[in-house]
């Protein structure tokens, strides 16, 4: 049994693809801000803080928008230092980034175990990674704006939601017509 991601890593689709792109609408979106070309941390860290800190900024309660982040801290009794950077978000500001990003550090350890855990104290995001990361989450508030309200962020689909093959997944956010 393996997630969503690993299960599309693991097919081809076939030719023209399992839906149209002529059955799509393309809406494009230019703020006019470019991103950085270099990025000193992970970009599956960065992933999970604009996700995170974006359910936080549109009105999540940061316990909830970072609940992964506690849950892998407890696996390696880190909780105390959790909370410590937790507490220490509380906007888009520079600290608030910086805080953040060291937080979803302990998602390996819920995610993928915590052989693979690196200390959160070596995860220093530069200049040019906390500005990547307010434009990205900024994009998403806008997008939000435009195609919102969120019915629900955060989610798996429990109780009959996938296959044999598929065991597991989730999605960032969910609006009346996005997913």
């Amino acid at each position: 049994m393996v997630s969503v991601t690993q299960r599309i890593n693991q097919i081809t689709q076939p030719r023209g693809g399992y839906i149209k792109p002529k059955e799509f609408y393309i809406s494009k979106y230019d703020d006019g801000l470019k991103l950085y070309s270099e990025e000193n941390i992970h970009s599956i860290l960065i992933g999970f803080v604009v996700d995170y800190m974006t359910r936080y900024i549109v009105g999540t309660p940061v316990n909830d928008a970072f609940q992964i982040s506690i849950l892998g801290a407890q696996l390696i009794n880190e909780s105390y230092n959790a909370k410590k950077l937790l507490n220490k978000i509380s906007g888009l500001d520079d600290i608030s980034i910086k805080n953040a990003c060291k937080l979803v550090g302990y998602d390996v350890c819920y995610r993928a175990g915590i052989l693979h855990y690196k200390p959160v104290e070596k995860i220093n995001p530069d200049i040019s990674t906390i500005s990547n990361i307010k434009i990205m989450i900024n994009r998403n508030i806008n997008f939000i704006k435009e195609y919102g309200p969120i019915v629900k962020d955060g989610f798996t689909f429990e109780g009959g939601g996938y296959t044999e093959i598929v065991s597991s997944g989730d999605g960032d956010f969910l609006t009346k017509t996005t997913l």
